[in-house]
């Protein structure tokens, strides 16, 4: 069971939480998962709005051009074949969904080695309260380089918790998203440089993974 201490917004220790080895550890992380998840969330970016025109669309006159034989040229009949230009595409790309079905068990699992990758690089901090006497942003700006956020953070708050003021205070500053515990996504953990839970979230976090756990456990003992 590994100890994580737990800040407040001026970066001074005012607790812990144990985290299991079982999910957590540095070995339990699977980067194939985790390609795997972040393969799918690039997917269902995608807007798929590619598309060439078919043969009906294509403007010109569906006359033949010539007769079949007797001219000496090739036959032909239509401008609108795919051999002449302007003509159509053939085989083109049309609209699609690129989205695809994931199994939540699988995403749970990625969520869970994003979590114990972000621990084992010292990259994840965990606070007692995201919550500030007032919505300035220069206030969260000022607390978030106590906890020594230089770069990209990604702030993860519980529905329960959040407030108007962190909402207001964390909105406009540069580098910081802001998602609840219950939307995030292991993506989104792995494209900011740090990560920040409040012990809220993290810990309604831990229970929905180690729930998650249990059940794969018992249907391999099956």
């Amino acid at each position: 069971m590994a100890q994580v201490d737990v800040v407040n917004l001026n970066g001074e220790k005012v607790g812990s939480i144990d985290l299991a080895d079982a999910l957590f550890a540095a070995d339990q992380v699977n980067e194939g998962l985790l390609w795997e998840a972040v393969k799918h969330y690039r997917a269902s970016l995608r807007q798929g709005t590619a598309k060439t025109k078919s043969r009906t669309e294509v403007a010109g006159s569906g006359k033949k051009l010539w007769k079949q034989k007797g001219t000496g040229r090739a036959r032909i009949g239509s401008v609108r074949s795919a051999l002449w230009r302007h003509g159509y595409t053939v085989h083109g790309p049309q609209p699609r969904s690129y989205d695809y079905a994931f199994p939540r068990k699988k995403l749970l699992g990625a969520l869970r080695s994003a979590v114990a990758s972000k621990l084992a690089d010292g990259t994840l901090t965990i606070v007692d309260s995201l919550e500030l006497k007032e919505p300035k942003t220069k206030l969260y700006r000022a607390a978030l380089n106590r906890l020594g956020v230089t770069r990209t953070v990604l702030v993860v708050e519980n529905s329960k918790t959040l407030t108007q003021n962190f909402l207001l205070g964390a909105r406009n500053l540069e580098g910081v998203e802001v998602v609840l515990n219950n939307e995030v996504h292991p993506y989104d953990l792995l494209r900011h440089e740090r990560a920040i839970f409040s012990r809220a979230a993290l810990e309604q976090l831990v229970e929905m993974l180690t729930r998650n756990a249990s059940k794969r456990l018992q249907t391999e003992a099956a």
